[in-house]
């Protein structure tokens, strides 16, 4: 299970942690912890068939995968820098947190959606059995390139058009591309 932080995907996702000031070993990302946790014989338990799709794709091509309820959502989403005057809650918590000044977070205005970018998500756009518009998020950074995050988006939106019978489109953000409207 140790060997799993040098896996070439996981171990960029750790240096890309560390050169945002956060230590990996304290906040693995979502698919080390998930691919330590099978590993070791434990089962990833069910949550519904969005949380599962995402996870399933996650472990298939170890690379972060993670879904948000568009539906709840009011205003523009970003990947950035808190100020610490955010507010996160934690799925199974009631009690508000405040990320750290100079975290990355996937934030809409004031509430956190994810902390550590892809370490923990808050409660506010859990997927549930009644979303009906979902933004999952593939994140992929080198040795990942853009056709493998397209080999993973595709597979998600596969996936969800098969267990959901929905449709599924992908836009790819990048430096080059780093705003998408996301209509529905």
């Amino acid at each position: 299970v140790e060997g799993v932080a040098g896996h070439p995907r996981i171990a960029s996702g750790r240096e890309a942690f560390r050169s945002v000031g956060a230590r990996p070993s304290d906040f693995r990302s979502s698919i080390e912890a998930m691919a330590r946790r099978v590993l070791r014989g434990h089962e990833l338990p069910s949550i519904n068939a969005l949380v599962d799709i995402g996870n399933i794709v996650s472990l298939r091509h170890m690379m972060p995968v993670g879904g948000h309820d568009f539906g709840v959502m009011k205003g523009d989403v970003a990947l950035r820098f808190a100020t610490g005057a955010e507010v996160f809650f934690a799925i199974g918590s009631d009690e508000a947190e405040h990320p750290e000044p100079g975290e990355v977070v996937f934030a809409e205005g004031d509430t956190v959606l994810t902390r550590r970018w892809v370490w923990r998500q808050g409660v506010h756009t859990a997927a549930t059995l009644d979303t009906t518009h979902i933004e999952i998020n593939v994140d992929g950074m080198p040795p990942v390139n853009a056709d493998d995050v397209m080999l993973a988006c595709n597979e998600v939106a596969e996936l969800v058009k098969r267990f959901r019978v929905g449709e599924a489109g992908i836009e790819l953000l990048s430096e080059g591309n780093p705003v998408i409207e996301l209509v529905g």
